[in-house]
């Protein structure tokens, strides 16, 4: 994840906390807000009222006609002592016949009780409007916005700028490693060449085997950390590969650092034909998984792996009969070792989970503490030829 991708996912998690907990003073300013603007509607309701009254009482009965008072977003009109209508303009059924202020849905209504037929015989007048809350759910929509725009462009601004002597540190620390990876990859191969040539002219002897074998426990290590560093960088190409070949060549890697503990590897592989993959993720893969199974496994004990195929897929599983894990579900997490007596890094697992999960691969794992553990990879079909 670069900084930029950090910044901006920590950013909308703070934002999204932050108006979560608006929520609450939002939702009683918009009750609030509601409640003034039903308040101002009932105002207007009770001013239209008024007029209408104060044109009846100006009416002189000598005239020929009254002339009723109409508007254009208002209706009214007059009811009698069981709210038959005398004269009405509503386009809208009343349900609720009593003194004051209704609102029905988007229906807004006063009813006002008139002096005992002094207006036309009618005892009630109604007017009614119209009430859309609209304005106030956009006046908080627009204040709801505005903050979380806010807090997002202020949260950027300060975890990048709290973040630059992190990355400052990262980016030395990167480079000393890279650096240090090729530091070491020099002497290492020195060293593999050095006792290669020394045991074509003497006997080996069990020293020898154990430089060997602790060489190639240092170039796994030196391996993961370089696919660790390199992996988001590079593009790695796909071929074709004859993994019951691949597992021969890896087993074979391997059988000197079993030795060291006495372990016998028992194969029992079939052919799985050819797996399109990267010749490197899959030795990645294989690697991880037998140098695992060395480091936990009892001395004087054996690693079981197995190649086949079953339902058109390539299956293939690693058992130890060793120490066993107790939290199989946080293995695959960088830099947790569950055994710290063991040494290593934390990040074989984490690496070998990245690169199944890219490819599909399917894993199922089985383990009991103090009897071992099992690892089953489960090709999809599509990488077999």
């Amino acid at each position: 994840m670069n900084d930029s991708t950090y910044s901006t996912k920590y950013a909308l998690i703070y934002t999204s906390l932050v108006a979560l907990i608006l929520l609450v003073p939002l939702f009683s300013y918009f009750t609030y807000m509601k409640h003034v603007h039903s308040i101002q509607n009932e105002l207007l309701l009770k001013e239209k009222s008024l007029l209408i009254i104060k044109a009846m009482q100006d009416y002189n009965q000598a005239e020929d006609f009254f002339e009723y008072p109409r508007y254009k977003t208002f209706k009214s009109g007059l009811y009698d002592e069981s709210f038959k209508p005398i004269f009405s303009l509503l386009d809208y059924n009343i349900k609720y016949f009593k003194d004051g202020y209704h609102i029905d849905d988007n229906h807004a209504y006063i009813i006002v009780n008139l002096p005992n037929k002094r207006y036309f015989g009618a005892k009630y007048l109604i007017v009614k409007n119209t009430i859309s809350f609209a304005s106030v759910y956009e006046k908080i929509l627009m204040i709801l916005f505005a903050i979380v725009v806010f807090v997002f462009i202020l949260s950027v601004f300060f975890l990048r700028s709290f973040a630059k002597p992190f990355q400052k540190m990262n980016k030395q620390l990167d480079n000393f490693i890279k650096d240090s990876m090729h530091e070491i990859n020099t002497p290492l191969s020195i060293i593999n060449v050095n006792i290669d040539l020394y045991n074509r002219k003497n006997e080996e002897n069990k020293y020898m085997q154990r430089m060997k074998a602790a060489t190639k426990v240092l170039s796994n290590i030196y391996d993961d950390m370089d696919y660790l560093i390199k992996h988001e960088r590079l593009k790695y190409e796909k071929g074709e590969i004859n993994i019951k070949e691949f597992l021969e060549d890896r087993v074979e890697y391997f059988s000197e650092v079993a030795r060291m503990k006495n372990i016998i590897i028992n194969t029992k592989l079939q052919e799985c034909g050819i797996v399109y993959m990267n010749e490197k993720q899959l030795q990645r893969v294989i690697d991880n998984n037998i140098s695992n199974a060395i480091k936990y496994s009892y001395e004087n004990s054996s690693i079981d792996i197995a190649l086949y195929m079953k339902d058109n897929r390539c299956h293939l599983s690693f058992q130890d009969y060793g120490v066993g894990i107790k939290k199989t579900e946080k293995i695959f997490s960088r830099y947790y070792r569950e055994d710290t007596s063991k040494g290593g890094f934390g990040i074989g697992l984490n690496i070998v989970k990245s690169i199944i999960n890219k490819e599909n691969i399917d894993l199922k794992i089985e383990s009991q503490p103090k009897k071992g553990t099992l690892f089953l990879y489960i090709f999809p079909s599509n990488f077999l030829k």
